[in-house]
């Protein structure tokens, strides 16, 4: 099968208009992930026993089970239990839940990282809990994962093509169905794949300039 430029013109505006769905999903996703993660990092470190304890419990089942089987629950067993949701809200809840674990563990690394004098210096100047956290731990803390952040936005946004799993028409469903209608797949996948490159190496280009910036050892 040879390569028809026509054909590929013609299938564009209709990948085009899925990527909006991809990217759609992937920064709502990213965004409640950021939340999950920091709330699941405080937890973590709760001085109620139990709550750290089912957090930590609780993030660590969630690393190890592979992220279609969480996106079919959300979306199939999720009704059974009454809740019904939309391909791109089950969607942008399991790649949320998903990678909300692996961002609490890289803001429980940054936070780990502040020295413990900053912790004995804010006692001694008798600040709130609040003021610490917010004044003084987070602000040195988080800058130097943000490069690790940028990373696990890429890998979500290649991981959204498991959301036609689920029957949402993003950039790889479109091209599926594209290819399954005409029988062309050549045009429509490369396409595809082409997007997602122009649209990740950038990206990974920004986080590694972003990396060397607030780590210059590296």
């Amino acid at each position: 099968m040879l390569w028809d430029w026509q054909f590929a013109f013609s299938i564009l505006p209709q990948i085009l208009a899925a990527l909006k769905i991809t990217i759609s999903a992937t920064f709502a996703g990213f965004l409640l992930a950021l939340i999950l993660g920091m709330l699941f990092m405080f937890l973590s470190r709760s001085r109620v026993q139990p709550v750290s304890v089912v957090v930590k419990w609780l993030v660590q089942f969630i690393r190890n089970t592979p992220l279609l089987v969480q996106l079919y629950f959300v979306f199939y067993v999720f009704p059974e239990l009454g809740v019904s949701l939309s391909p791109f809200t089950a969607g942008v809840i399991g790649l949320g839940i998903h990678y909300s674990t692996y961002l609490s563990e890289v803001f429980r690394s940054g936070i780990d990282a502040v020295p413990k004098g900053q912790w004995e210096a804010c006692r001694a100047l008798n600040f709130t809990r609040s003021q610490t956290w917010w004044k003084i731990i987070i602000p040195q803390g988080i800058p130097p994962v943000i490069p690790v952040i940028g990373n696990y936005l890429i890998s979500m946004f290649k991981d959204t093509p498991l959301l036609s799993a689920i029957t949402l028409v993003e950039i790889l469903q479109t091209a599926k169905i594209i290819g399954s209608g005409t029988f062309r797949y050549l045009e429509s996948f490369t396409i595809v794949g082409v997007l997602f490159f122009l649209l990740s190496y950038p990206a990974s280009k920004l986080v590694k300039y972003m990396e060397n910036r607030w780590n210059p050892r590296y």
